[in-house]
């Protein structure tokens, strides 16, 4: 069957589709959400897999590349299209058996990748912590923009690899560092004047709040204040936000994964990452 570029007609079968994956496909729900499927307002297009009055599969095409619910034959159908365009996407992320299906078929046009990371566990929660939350963790004011953007600068570098300042003067991300405060989506625990924790509600859709951005301060890890701080962030989304709260996270990074354990996260799924 024939990969399509889907059109607001198409709208709720797109969205009957998202609502069976809704924390994997949770970004690409989003954005469905706030801006339809045309793609003059989308910034992307969705492409679809499967017969008209049966759509199987979905590929958001954006600033990154998210497939979802892909079967192998929607992976193959969607890297054949692909392959023939230029790479513009920062990355592909997703399912763990679409992406790296995808990755086969693409790298050999779309490669070298900076980073592939195969392993990203998906982790979701709609019961309130076991642990105490911080009290001192809080949602970011207005002006508090100045005070929470190095921090955000320090995780973005130290878990993508690059800089966010390196393509624009960091213009473009200072924007949704505004936007995610102005929106009441970012955290962040101060002490004597600066961020030591930080951690934002990216996405939001009405099944789930994602949690994305999370960073302690180098100075105070090993101290024992994300716990605590996590909760706080968790509570909070599932008392104001959404009926769950959901992250992915590396494999490796080991003690991200006790802190999540501990705030009542559980395992539903596997992501990856390929990063460019």
């Amino acid at each position: 069957m024939p990969v399509r570029q889907l059109g607001e007609s198409e709208r709720r079968a797109v969205e009957r589709l998202l609502d069976h994956d809704p924390f994997a496909g949770a970004q690409v729900a989003e954005r469905i959400a706030a801006r339809g499927l045309s793609w003059w307002r989308a910034e992307g297009r969705i492409l679809g897999y499967g017969a008209r009055r049966n759509l199987e599969s979905l590929c958001w095409l954006g600033g990154n590349l998210t497939p979802v619910l892909a079967s192998d034959a929607a992976v193959a159908a969607f890297a054949d299209l692909l392959a023939g365009e230029e790479r513009l996407c920062s990355s592909i992320v997703g399912r763990a058996d679409a992406v790296l299906g995808l990755w086969d078929r693409l790298s050999d046009t779309w490669g070298p990748a900076r980073d592939v990371r195969p392993n990203q566990p998906l982790l979701v929660t709609d019961t309130l912590p076991p642990v105490p939350a911080d009290p001192e963790v809080r949602q970011v004011r207005s002006g508090e923009v100045d005070r929470l953007f190095p921090a955000a600068v320090a995780m973005y570098t130290e878990e993508v690899g690059v800089s966010p300042l390196a393509e624009d003067g960091g213009r473009s991300y200072r924007r949704r560092v505004n936007d995610l405060v102005r929106t009441g989506r970012a955290y962040a625990r101060v002490i004597d004047g600066k961020v030591v924790f930080k951690a934002e509600l990216a996405v939001v859709t009405k099944r789930t709040a994602q949690i994305q951005g999370v960073w302690v301060a180098p100075e105070w890890r090993g101290r024992g204040i994300a716990t605590a701080a996590m909760a706080a962030v968790v509570r909070d989304a599932l008392l104001r936000v959404a009926p769950t709260v959901s992250l992915y996270v590396n494999d490796f990074n080991l003690p991200a994964r006790r802190v999540y354990e501990r705030c009542g996260f559980q395992p539903i799924g596997t992501l990856a990452t390929v990063l460019f």
